[in-house]
């Protein structure tokens, strides 16, 4: 069942905080990845191209960790647990989107043939870290 985001995930996600996404290989070991995120109201997203490991991994498995610490204070972190979804992103606004927020600019061009997607994630657990 979806939770809602408090306000310690909420600060996070909004900052220019990374984050590392967690998902299941086939045998079923984790498969870990730095993403840059973004929040879209209560759902966390971030961007992938389907030949990725983790976008195959969640194209089979959608279960996935993410946990976003502050840069500032790496003490203070959230932990994201949920499912995902992946939907096309033929005009790559979500990598421009976080380009923005990260570095300032737009992100560097990408092939033609290359297959964005956006990783939509919808929280089910969400707990927190600071000391």
């Amino acid at each position: 069942m979806q939770v809602q985001l408090n306000d310690v995930a909420r600060a996070l996600l909004d900052g220019r905080n990374f984050a590392t996404v967690a998902t299941l290989g086939k045998d079923g070991a984790p498969q870990t990845s730095v993403v840059w995120v973004a929040r879209d109201g209560d759902t966390v997203v971030f961007s992938t191209t389907a030949g990725r490991q983790k976008g195959r991994n969640l194209a089979r498995d959608p279960r996935i960790g993410i946990t976003v610490y502050d840069v500032s204070d790496p003490y203070r972190s959230v932990d994201i647990r949920g499912v995902a979804e992946l939907v096309e992103d033929p005009g790559r606004e979500l990598p421009r989107r976080l380009s923005h927020k990260y570095l300032g600019e737009d992100p560097p061009a990408e092939p033609d043939e290359v297959r964005r997607l956006i990783v939509r994630v919808t929280p089910h657990k969400v707990t927190g870290f600071s000391v």
